[in-house]
């Protein structure tokens, strides 16, 4: 497959600046794989789609606020900085981003807060991801990171940020997040509500709950035309050993086992056995999926509508072969179904 494969003109108008108005009244596009049918859906529909003893799966990361505003020493120039991964508990070491990057250099000092609650160092700028900060803090561990997330904001997609007065953070993330981590939410999960979470226990299908961090690289641009010389970034994974005898007693009971989420695709694909089980994993992952992949745990896919070129439509078109779902995306545009984070949703049955 190549880069140009993922190409399509999607209108801004159809990329969703707002959540629906309740989590599990989006719309949802039903997939047929075996024969390419294509059912329109309210996305609490879902639920006739399961039986007991099913098994969904769902990415539990947590969104932490990792936007902050600061200024530079010096000239007092205003500097966006977007913490991507914590490299170092005791020396308080951080991978960040930094806008404008131009501007900053080793051992430039970033003030942050009120009377500089906070002050970094920049110590390396040659890692792939930007830049590496020390912050120079006295207090104990537990009062940093709280003072690093007082000033920090949940970071919501620019194009949301621009729409959303004032910014909907509880929208922005599942309901069922739990680890703090990531740094985009995964937006399949969006979709679910208090409310049909319940009707599916009552139904008797049963939760499973892994850990995949999300960085920025599900979402970094593909400068390769060809996809085998993409490197995806890693992100921390965590598969317990009670999501895994859950999901294998599913599958080999043949049950359907449902990803909610790329993000779950990828991380259980991460720790699969010779015999097509999951086994325990914590851990780092790399995994990139796309067109031709032949899927060990997984018979069906809750997603969002993704934006042209993007990792995770590629990790779609691979679970529900390239032609349908490019042909669903048609479909999905002539509809006028929502994109993005806070869009519609599909199954891939």
């Amino acid at each position: 497959m190549k880069l140009s494969h993922f190409n399509f003109k999607l209108s801004n108008d159809l990329i969703a600046k707002y959540p629906a108005k309740y989590r599990d009244e989006s719309r949802l596009m039903v997939l047929h794989r075996k024969n390419g049918k294509i059912e329109h859906k309210i996305f609490k529909d879902v639920l006739k789609y399961f039986t007991e003893g099913d098994v969904l799966i769902f990415n539990n990361t947590k969104v932490f606020p990792a936007r902050l505003y600061g200024n530079k020493e010096k000239t007092g120039a205003e500097i966006e900085v977007f913490l991507l991964r914590e490299l170092s508990v005791e020396q308080r070491l951080w991978d960040v981003l930094v806008d404008p990057a131009r501007k900053i250099r080793i051992g430039n000092k970033l003030y942050f807060g009120e009377n500089d609650a906070l002050v970094a160092e920049v110590i390396d700028n040659t890692t792939s991801r930007g830049r590496t900060l020390r912050f120079l803090y006295d207090g104990s561990y537990e009062e940093f990171k709280k003072t690093l997330y007082l000033l920090g904001e949940v970071p919501l997609p620019r194009l949301i940020r621009k729409q959303v007065e004032p910014i909907d953070v509880e929208r922005y993330q599942t309901i069922y997040a739990k680890h703090e981590g990531a740094v985009a939410v995964p937006a399949a999960g969006l979709h679910f509500s208090r409310e049909l979470m319940k009707r599916f226990e009552i139904k008797g299908v049963n939760f499973a709950e892994v850990t995949l961090h999300m960085g920025l690289g599900s979402f970094r641009m593909v400068d390769v035309e060809d996809l085998t010389k993409h490197k995806m970034d890693s992100e921390n994974i965590i598969v317990t050993e009670d999501a895994v005898e859950m999901i294998n007693r599913g599958k080999m009971l043949k049950k359907n086992i449902c990803a909610v989420g790329t993000t779950v695709l990828r991380a259980i694909e991460s720790t699969v056995t010779t015999q097509g089980l999951l086994k325990p994993y914590e851990g780092w992952t790399s995994k990139f999926i796309f067109p031709p992949y032949d899927f060990n745990v997984p018979n069906s896919l809750v997603s969002n509508f993704h934006l042209p070129y993007s990792t995770l439509l590629m990790s779609v078109a691979a679970f529900g072969g390239f032609e349908q779902v490019m042909k669903a995306y048609d479909i999905a545009m002539k509809e006028k179904y929502r994109f993005g984070t806070y869009g519609d949703a599909m199954i891939i049955i």
